[in-house]
């Protein structure tokens, strides 16, 4: 990128216009280093607010190996083949260099990757979770701004990544895979209390099918157990084949029966304006890590923190208290 800013008004315009240039230039201004840039993103962002909220957005998780990536190129297809601007974020907290394995995604999302009503983008993690939410909300945003109605968000990694995708989304889906036994016992509790539906994957023809429905039955009775996220959603658990599109139609019936719901009592617009809070939050944080990594000053003296805590030289409290004064808390 040059070293001047470009023609912003022009990228505002055009990506309105739903340009697919336009987006990928905003995306990367957001995602820059350079304060100028993000600064011009922000001021963007600002710019076409009035055009985002529209989309339904959904967070996708799932095991290694669950068929994440297969799943959403099917639900993808079936999506914009039914007239809808799909747009698919990958989150991926665990690499700061590569944005985790999007370039495999893209392999495995053929139809989507070809779609001209389709999207795909990795979101970089700077580093911190919060530099994760950060970056994926602002894509979201100017997706959203550029015409797309149903954002797909995808964690990569696991572990955090989990509740950072389900406090972006309106709706969360957990895929699982076929033979509960084992695989129950290495659920999170926490994972299961964040999911809107529980859909069990690769439930083929045959056997795949017969594994697939008990897995499913034992998913329904440990649900049971637990509070549903809203008085207004009992989460489902459905079978599919992403690998066929077998029960992807259903699937997304469902999502949207729930968006139609949760829009009447309120909840959706009252999710989103606790998760605007947790996005300022998120770039607070965001902004003291740079603060801490952006000085040549700063970096000496928390390496010399460090060696004195881990020297037993100076307590973790007075280590923290040194780099904290240096940066102004």
């Amino acid at each position: 990128m040059s070293a001047t800013l470009p023609d912003m008004d022009h990228i505002r315009e055009r990506l309105l216009a739903g340009d697919r240039a336009a987006l990928a230039r905003a995306i990367t201004l957001a995602e820059s280093r350079r304060a100028d840039h993000r600064a011009a993103a922000r001021d963007l962002i600002d710019a076409v607010l009035p055009r985002t909220g529209r989309a339904i957005r959904v967070g996708i998780t799932g095991v290694p190996g669950v068929g994440k990536s297969t799943t959403i190129d099917a639900l993808g297809a079936l999506l914009t083949g039914a007239g809808h601007k799909v747009a698919v974020l990958a989150v991926d907290p665990s690499s700061t260099r590569t944005g985790g394995s999007i370039l495999g995604d893209k392999t495995r999302m053929a139809r989507l990757a070809i779609d001209r009503n389709a999207f795909i983008r990795p979101s970089p993690s700077s580093g911190t979770l919060g530099g994760v939410a950060a970056k994926t909300r602002e894509t979201m945003l100017l997706c959203e701004a550029a015409g797309f109605d149903v954002i797909l968000v995808e964690t990569v990694g696991v572990g955090q990544s989990e509740t950072a995708v389900a406090d972006l989304t309106d709706f969360f889906l957990v895929l699982m895979l076929p033979g509960a036994g084992d695989e129950l016992q290495g659920i999170k509790k926490g994972i299961l209390e964040l999911a809107d539906m529980i859909a069990v994957n690769k439930a083929d023809d045959g056997e795949g099918e017969r594994r697939a429905n008990a897995a499913a039955s034992e998913y329904r009775a440990a649900l049971h157990i637990l509070t549903p996220p809203s008085a207004t959603w009992t989460p489902p658990v459905v079978t599919i084949s992403g690998l066929h599109g077998k029960g992807l139609d259903s699937l997304w019936s469902r999502i949207e029966d729930h968006r139609a719901k949760l829009t009447a009592t309120g909840e959706i617009a009252k999710k989103r304006r606790e998760q605007d809070v947790k996005w300022m939050w998120a770039l607070v944080h965001e902004r003291l890590h740079q603060r801490l990594v952006g000085s040549a000053e700063v970096r000496q003296a928390t390496a010399e923190a460090e060696r004195a805590v881990a020297g037993g030289e100076h307590s973790p409290a007075a280590g923290a208290d040194a780099i904290a004064t240096l940066i102004g808390l």
